[in-house]
């Protein structure tokens, strides 16, 4: 029962005119009831014709109609008032921020849904109907709601655009096309349409490849981030058992040898993470991309489509060029080697102090420092200062 009544509230209480819920209601000889000030306005602007008609069925009248209050829908209307029956439009057909709002709604806008390009007014559900229902038969053309109307109209001749003008690469009236542009090389917008459509689709399945290939190129570098760490957590684990076999005389070269690969690896790891982070954003911007020319690729106006296209421009090759991808082992085999050659001469080497080894104080008799550092570290794998620094006697 509920139902029903709220069914009622909604579709037969509310006046035709205002779309509000009844107010001091009156009724027209063809039995369309309205508000009084929404009638007393409608007849007002008839008076200069003297021609009257119900503004629903649109019944014409020879004399101006005398408005009787109807009595019983009043009350009816005054008890759904206090009743609180009356349906408010839910807050999503309240138009927003980016929504187009109805030209017709008074006090909060709703929603538009449609434009009108021949009356250059945009309408919401419920007074797109209105609209239809005013101009019975008559071929109006209506597009998604938009909010340039505007811009799809001549400002020289107040005429909706429909022809493209290729030499001078614009929109144009008919009109113009006529006139100014009458030895230009012109075209229908449809037809200029279906050119650019075809020169979108390239556009957008580049942009997609281009995608696909960035997606590809960081899901690779990801991967080689993790076999990096795998290898330099092995070679760390298999450098602890054999530092633990050595002297307390060593265990300070040990850690430099930590160091050193830990070293080793946040710089290829720095590095392979500042391309990523370009790729991520070369992405992002290609993404961008795709959805903007996804977006005006549904465009339903043809106007609108090729007003937009020209402000898109083709995707931008990728300033990373190459990727280079991660070394997992730098040369960590090496480095595994000299450990084992170390351990074989770790009596000797203690017997010079690790502060030789690092190039501090007198080698006695090592003759060859350079030599001495090699036998350790090579210079592959030693850090920048390290192989260009010279080692003094």
């Amino acid at each position: 029962m509920a139902a029903v009544i709220d069914l009622w509230t909604q579709e037969h209480f509310n006046c035709p005119i205002c779309l509000d819920l009844l107010k001091d209601p009156v009724t027209l000889p063809c039995g369309h009831s309205f508000c009084m000030d929404c009638t007393t306005g409608c007849l007002n602007q008839e008076d200069q014709k003297r021609v009257y008609s119900c503004p629903q069925c649109r019944q014409t009248f020879t004399s101006r109609p005398i408005l009787g209050r109807n009595t019983m829908l009043a009350e009816v209307v005054d008890k759904l008032r206090i009743m609180g029956l009356q349906a408010a439009p839910p807050a999503h057909c309240y138009a927003g921020p980016g929504d187009v709002e109805c030209d017709v709604c008074t006090g909060r806008k709703r929603k538009s849904v449609k434009s009108c390009l021949v009356c250059l007014s945009s309408y919401c559900e419920t007074h797109l109907r209105v609209h239809n229902d005013l101009n019975p038969g008559k071929k109006h053309k209506v597009i998604d709601a938009t909010g340039n109307l505007q811009d799809l109209i001549c400002s020289q001749h107040d005429k909706l655009l429909e022809v493209y003008c290729r030499t001078d690469q614009k929109c144009i009236c008919v009109l113009c096309a006529m006139d100014e542009h009458k030895q230009h090389d012109t075209v229908a917008a449809t037809t200029q349409r279906t050119v650019k459509q075809r020169q979108l689709q390239e556009l957008m399945l580049k942009v997609q490849w281009q995608i696909q290939e960035k997606v590809k190129e960081l899901k690779e570098l990801r991967q080689d981030v993790k076999n990096l760490k795998i290898s330099a957590q092995a070679v760390v684990v298999e450098s602890e058992r054999i530092f633990t076999e050595m002297i307390r005389s060593v265990e300070r070269r040990h850690f430099e040898v930590i160091e050193l690969i830990r070293d080793q690896e946040r710089a290829e790891a720095s590095r392979v993470e500042e391309l990523m982070g370009k790729l991520e954003q070369e992405i992002a911007e290609l993404k961008k991309s795709e959805t903007d020319l996804e977006q005006l690729s549904h465009t339903e106006d043809h106007i609108l489509f090729l007003l937009g296209f020209p402000s898109l421009s083709p995707p931008s090759e990728s300033m990373i060029g190459d990727i280079v991808h991660v070394n997992e082992d730098l040369c960590f085999e090496v480095v595994m080697k000299n450990i084992y050659f170390l351990k074989e001469q770790i009596e000797h080497f203690c017997s010079l102090g690790v502060g030789q080894m690092s190039g501090k104080g007198s080698y006695h008799r090592i003759q060859d420092k350079r030599t001495f550092l090699n036998l350790f570290i090579p210079s592959a794998t030693r850090p920048q200062h390290c192989a260009q620094k010279p080692l003094s006697g």
